[in-house]
């Protein structure tokens, strides 16, 4: 038969000390080691999908048609065998060393080989007992698929590849002054922002063919938390080892290292399904939201999408909200980076003069604390953004200026966080470069298509861009996806201007009067006068006139804003005029 090639994922493992262990027993160590392939390792590796290619003794060559499967694989086989011949002293312990190569492999009957083989052979030498070593190859192919941490060693000169191989290692979450292992069994710290686990949701109906509906929506809405820069989403294979399985969230919460747990279940009677969900507190066992969906089934995939929208856009205000007060209760001086930002988080959503002088102070800290994490740069941007533009605290200029460096600096430090990039898009569009702007939030919709701020990037870049129809339809979007959110009165406005410029003078005037009623200290007074202008309702144009601080509208007549184009601010000035403001 001809050989053929084809790409595949190769695990290669072998013992570490084989040498040593068969010296001390060599009958014991061959029985113990056929045994762990036998009753572990081939096992797992048939289980994630993968081929045992052949057994070499001391070790063990699979295949793999997914990186995924073979690092899961990897990991679970690692982790197990830390719970193996507990009788065993450790000087005798059989302790694998596993190495994951992707790369174009020749088959020869059922044998395999070629350079894919050897760096995986390779890799095997370079882990540690216990470790598992990845080529650069495996880890771009991975993504964030996958919740564990990985170190990267750098490039590395193996024997008999002519090319440096970029390596990486799989490493434990727990820090350790000794080398640290993936078998780990302590409990797993929490990563740097909130975590979640969305567990795979049970099927009540008894009816089997109900199954796929509710896997479905859990796996939807794994894929969208995925999504939220702000987030720490544990993957889908991670989480649906609990399946079929009853379990103790605080245990979830050990295990995967989350601080939220998000459980439900399915139901259906006749033509209609009913989803429960709810967002518990692993570390606690507290319930922090819960919620029921009752819908028609005649659209299931539909539905799916329905619920999973419902749920994920819920849960994760719900989540800032719990992770905001979290931070509350901690001193000043014991905050970590995370906790900085979500103090400033926390004062800037109070919109108040003082409030935001005290954000920009806990955002400057986190920056301070850790460079690297772009939560502090993008929430001193909108703190400055509001200093310039709303309470007056900083020069305009400057607070603008400020404010695109910012938001610069953490694209580049992370061109996958769509917040960072839709803060640009509001930075650019503040300062006229509305092709830039717009860019910006077209590409923060790609990374994260659920995420208000990216939609409401848009919408002001639209509206105040010329297309305010679209960027009416955007604002709406941000409201609808964050409709309790504290910057609710600058949405509000957004939609009154979108409208104005739309010629709607009754329906901005209405947007406006609705925020106005809700924020008397903040509402859009100077659009809210214009269209009553337009609409030839002087006293009540009056009226809202004489609400508007000293000195603001004089500035905006005469000299409008960047963002504002002149034929859009001439239709402003028209409105005001007709309203009774004196205008030249």
């Amino acid at each position: 038969m001809a050989s053929t090639r084809r790409l595949a994922a190769i695990l290669a493992a072998d013992v570490a000390g084989y040498s040593r262990l068969m010296g001390l027993d060599e009958e014991g160590t061959h029985e113990r080691l056929q045994a762990h392939f036998r009753e572990l390792v081939e096992p797992k590796i048939k289980d994630h999908r993968g081929r045992t290619v052949k057994n070499t003794g001391d070790g063990l060559l699979a295949e793999f048609a997914s990186v995924v499967d073979a690092v899961r694989c990897a990991v679970e086989v690692q982790r197990s065998m830390g719970d193996r011949e507990p009788e065993v002293t450790e000087e005798r312990r059989i302790r694998f060393r596993i190495g994951i190569n992707l790369g174009d492999v020749i088959v020869d009957g059922d044998d395999i080989y070629g350079d894919g083989v050897n760096i995986a052979a390779r890799l095997e030498g370079l882990a540690t007992p216990g470790g598992i070593c990845l080529s650069g190859t495996v880890r771009d192919h991975i993504g964030d698929r996958l919740p564990y941490p990985f170190e990267d060693l750098g490039e590395q000169q193996v024997k008999n590849i002519a090319r440096p191989v970029r390596v990486y290692r799989v490493r434990d979450r727990a820090p350790s002054t000794e080398e640290p292992s993936v078998f780990s069994t302590q409990p797993l710290p929490f990563p740097d922002k909130p975590s979640i686990a969305v567990l795979p949701f049970a099927n009540m109906s008894g009816d089997p063919e109900q199954e796929f509906i509710a896997d479905g929506i859990a796996e939807d809405i794994i894929t969208a938390l995925c999504r939220y820069p702000s987030l720490f989403a544990i993957a889908r294979n991670s989480c649906f080892t609990y399946k079929g399985r009853a379990v103790d969230v605080k245990q979830v919460g050990r295990e995967l290292g989350v601080r939220y747990v998000l459980e439900g279940s399915l139901r259906k009677s006749g033509s209609r399904i009913r989803v429960t969900a709810q967002l518990v507190e692993a570390e606690t066992g507290r319930h922090v939201w819960a919620e029921r969906y009752d819908r028609e089934l005649a659209e299931v995939f539909a539905v799916q999408d329905e619920i999973t929208e419902a749920v994920t856009t819920t849960v994760t205000p719900v989540i800032a909200d719990a992770e905001q007060h979290r931070a509350l209760r901690r001193p000043p001086g014991r905050l970590d980076a995370w906790g900085a930002y979500q103090r400033g988080l926390w004062h800037l959503s109070k919109a108040t003069a003082e409030d935001n002088a005290l954000a920009e102070k806990f955002f400057q800290r986190a920056i301070d604390l850790d460079p690297i994490f772009t939560g502090g740069y993008t929430g001193l941007a909108a703190a400055l953004d509001r200093a310039g533009n709303i309470f007056r605290t900083r020069d305009l200029a400057d607070a603008q200026s400020a404010e695109e460096a910012l938001a610069r600096r953490a694209v580049a430090l992370d061109g996958g966080d769509a917040e960072a990039r839709a803060r640009l898009a509001i930075a650019l569009s503040v300062r006229g470069d509305r092709q830039g702007a717009r860019a910006e939030a077209e590409r923060a919709l790609t990374i994260s298509p659920n995420l208000a701020e990216a939609h409401g990037a848009l919408g002001v870049v639209l509206t105040f861009g010329g297309h305010p129809r679209e960027g009416l339809t955007a604002l709406k979007r941000c409201i609808q996806l964050d409709p309790r959110s504290p910057f609710l009165v600058l949405r509000l406005r957004q939609v009154a201007f979108a409208l104005y410029f739309c010629r709607e003078y009754a329906a901005s005037a209405e947007a406006a009067r609705q925020a106005i009623r809700s924020y008397p200290d903040r509402g859009p007074y100077a659009v809210f006068a214009a269209a009553l202008g337009q609409m030839g309702c002087p006293a009540e144009a009056k009226q809202a006139l004489e609400r508007l601080p000293p000195g603001v509208l004089d500035a905006f007549v005469r000299g409008g804003a960047l963002m504002v184009r002149p034929e859009d601010h001439a239709h402003l000035i028209e409105g005001l005029r007709k309203a009774g403001f004196p205008v030249e």
